[in-house]
């Protein structure tokens, strides 16, 4: 067997570069990353603006006002966002102004509408305004040549709206990875369908589809084949031109009809092993195809699987994506129970994470921790990390614990 970590490193030896970066659309480049600086080609603002409804006004025209003692100004204009017109006051005037509207020459603050009785030709004034109240000046938020954003950004909401705001259309980024995700064996069968003796609903495809979604990949579910080397082989090479990864499950252990592991074995280019963890013991990867793309090939277990995904598949799409090959993040918990581990391998165990008052965290290890327990998956959000030397665990003891990813 082989220590989980060295896997990871042979996965990402391979696995050693962003996909090449493509140019999208804004809409399009949602949750990809930013493979480009991206610089403000003007100030933002572009120009002095209001940020009120209300009276562009001479300061020292308003210095005395009060509500006791207003003072009042013909209005001379009336400026609305978006107005393309050029416009200055003199002293003794003000111009009626709207939120986002270009400040006129000469006026060096904005009474708030609040302050006045509103007026259209003539305005009283009952409070002063100190100098620039209420102004947004020309390149405030971001200066002409600024660099708003760098390479690694992932693109969000928020930096969808930086990009926006800095006058780009589209913008060069590393392409989410296609990942295509098939299980083999023939014993499943498509959920929605009835079950014979021996036979089992596929859950691994839509799994690990789904955590290749959640991770930032764009996921495909192939569905399942069964037991046929030959179709199994095609399968896998028609795939090839709608995947940047491939993702089987099942069929990679010892059994004499572990067919994944003896198609791939011929090509020379998939090494399975033993890594020294549990679950997920049996691995496969390496590259197929002209274009070397990466395949993993992880046990039919499905918690087996899922786990496996975590380790070794998530690492791999992130550096795909452009950003670092990030484990899933750890903290530091106290366990509720003890727990056992075999010797020699390193245990993940599924548990449930709190926070407690006293600023630590418990993690509680779920009862049913076989491999092929799903359902227990589904009740926990975290993994206790049980390193190879250690077989028990008391409870009390601090442990590391991966974080699961979880839909709020």
């Amino acid at each position: 067997m082989i220590p989980v970590d060295r896997h990871i490193e042979r996965i990402l030896s391979v696995v050693d570069a962003p996909l090449e970066p493509i140019e999208l659309a804004l809409m399009e480049a949602q949750g990809t990353v930013l493979a480009e600086e991206a610089a403000a080609p003007v100030s933002l603002p572009p120009f002095d603006n209001s940020a009120m409804d209300g009276y562009a006004v001479v300061t020292s025209d308003v210095a005395t006002a009060t509500s006791d003692a207003p003072v009042s100004l013909p209005v001379v204009a009336d400026i609305a966002a978006g107005d393309t017109g050029a416009y200055a006051i003199r002293p003794g005037m003000c111009a009626r102004i709207m939120t986002g509207a270009p400040l006129p020459g000469g006026a060096d603050a904005v009474v708030p509408v609040e302050w006045t009785d509103g007026g259209v030709a003539k305005v009283r004034i009952d409070r002063a305004p100190k100098l620039h109240n209420a102004i947004r000046r020309a390149g405030e938020d971001v200066a002409a040549g600024t660099v708003v954003l760098r390479p690694g950004r992932t693109l969000g909401a928020g930096e969808l709206g930086v990009l926006a705001s800095v006058g780009r259309r589209t913008v060069r980024v590393h392409p989410r990875p296609r990942v295509v995700v098939l299980s083999t064996g023939a014993e499943l069968v498509d959920v929605g369908k009835q079950l014979a003796t021996g036979q089992i609903w596929d859950s691994n495809s839509y799994t690990l589809t789904a955590a290749a979604s959640e991770v930032g990949a764009l996921g495909y579910r192939h569905g399942f084949i069964g037991d046929e080397p030959a179709l199994v082989l095609d399968t896998l090479e028609d795939l090839l031109v709608r995947a940047d990864i491939l993702i089987t499950s099942g069929g990679v252990s010892m059994g004499a009809h572990d067919v994944v592991k003896e198609v791939l074995s011929r090509l020379g280019t998939v090494d399975f092993t033993k890594v020294a963890m549990q679950p997920g013991m049996p691995q496969g990867f390496g590259v197929i195809g002209e274009d070397r793309t990466p395949i993993f090939t992880l046990p039919g277990n499905p918690v087996s699987a899922y786990v496996s995904f975590q380790l070794f598949v998530r690492p791999a799409i992130q550096r795909m994506r452009g950003l670092d090959p990030r484990a899933l993040p750890t903290v530091n918990a106290r366990l509720t129970h003890p727990v056992r581990s075999p010797q020699g391998k390193r245990s993940f165990l599924r548990a449930t994470l709190t926070y407690g008052g006293d600023g630590e965290y418990r993690a509680a290890p779920v009862t049913r921790q076989g491999s092929h327990q799903l359902s227990a998956l589904a009740e926990t959000d975290a993994l206790v990390i049980v390193p190879e030397e250690v077989t028990e665990l008391a409870a009390g003891v601090g442990v590391k614990v991966l974080r699961l990813p979880r839909t709020p």
